[in-house]
């Protein structure tokens, strides 16, 4: 009888990575899926394998989706853009950007160009904006694409670290995987209540 040659973890793999794609990918897709808090947990699961290329396989494969999805959803804005009618992706990702973000990040475009979608994927709630931006300058697909590939992998490295902190802090992966949720969601609410508190303060 012939021994497998497969890892013991192998089955877990093989759903874990394409179910990390898609997420990923939908996420970008639609921005109410929490990415950043997919990325940190599958990086905590990597950290507790005892497979070395686990994390490399966790930010090959976040990376891609990211880098596809937004890809997918600039197209389609583009799309919308040309189309006499609109589209309903545009006008979806359209209402998740505030008159003054878009206002901002319009300015930061013409400023600094594409290097601004490296930092618009690292903010919270930065990438639609700096992407409306992009799509009202008329930006070609091709260099929206060199701009937002290094965009996805810088994102991809801040979560996966994140993942990896909380799998480094506690023993069990559970454990670490609620600490790098409970850590991503605070970054990621925390400049929305600040804006809320600064404009409350100034009313």
């Amino acid at each position: 009888m012939m021994a497998s040659s497969a890892p013991a973890g192998f089955p877990q793999q093989a759903l874990g990575y394409p179910s990390l794609f898609l997420l990923v990918l939908i996420g970008a897709l639609v921005p109410v899926v929490p990415t950043g808090a997919l990325v940190s947990s599958a990086a905590v699961v990597a950290f507790h394998r005892s497979e070395p290329l686990a994390l490399l396989f966790v930010f090959v494969v976040a990376s891609l989706a990211a880098f596809l999805g937004d890809i997918a959803l600039y197209w389609l804005g583009r799309r919308g853009m040309r189309s006499r009618n609109g589209s309903r992706w545009l006008e979806a990702i359209r209402s998740r950007a505030p008159e003054d973000r878009l206002a901002q990040a319009q300015g930061k475009l013409e400023d600094h160009g594409i290097a601004v979608l490296v930092l618009s994927r690292l903010v919270p709630a930065g990438r639609i904006p700096v992407m409306l931006a992009c799509l009202m300058a008329e930006m070609p697909l091709h260099r929206f694409a060199r701009g937002n590939a290094p965009a996805c992998l810088a994102w991809t490295v801040t979560y996966q670290l994140i993942g990896i902190l909380g799998g480094s802090l506690f023993q069990e992966p559970w454990e670490g995987v609620l600490a790098a949720v409970v850590l991503t969601v605070a970054i990621s609410v925390t400049p929305g209540l600040w804006r809320r508190m600064r404009g409350a303060a100034a009313s």
